[in-house]
């Protein structure tokens, strides 16, 4: 089994959520998302980014605005929409079962009967 291969899939399952983490503490340009992500050691490429702020947008979970820039085009900068938010708010609940049930399982000790103290019967 490939384990690079099912990490890739770990974090493709939380990518949204960790876009909207960003995105719902203020607007936020694509850069600055990417910076964020790679700052908690989440790789992304801007690539990936902007189909998925694109496909966001269109299902109504984002919306977006021009700023001039000094130094180039115009950028644009992402905010939550109140459909956003509300997706965002069930995806954290999601995640905080998901992340509450895999701790409870990972954190469980082997259920082997402790032989240490046992009198070995003749």
């Amino acid at each position: 089994m490939n384990i690079e291969n099912t990490q890739s899939q770990m974090r493709k399952g939380i990518l949204e959520f960790c876009i909207f983490s960003i995105i719902r503490r203020g607007e936020a340009y694509p850069s600055d998302i990417v910076e964020e992500m790679r700052g908690a050691n989440l790789q992304i490429l801007e690539g990936t980014l902007y189909p998925l702020l694109t496909r966001l947008k269109n299902a109504e979970m984002l919306t977006y605005r021009w700023v001039e820039s000094n130094s180039g085009p115009p950028r644009k900068y992402f905010s939550l929409t109140p459909k956003g938010l509300q997706f965002y708010q069930e995806l954290e609940a999601t995640w905080n079962e998901l992340a509450n049930a895999v701790h409870a399982l990972a954190s469980k000790k082997e259920n082997m009967p402790d032989t240490t103290n046992q009198n070995p019967s003749f």
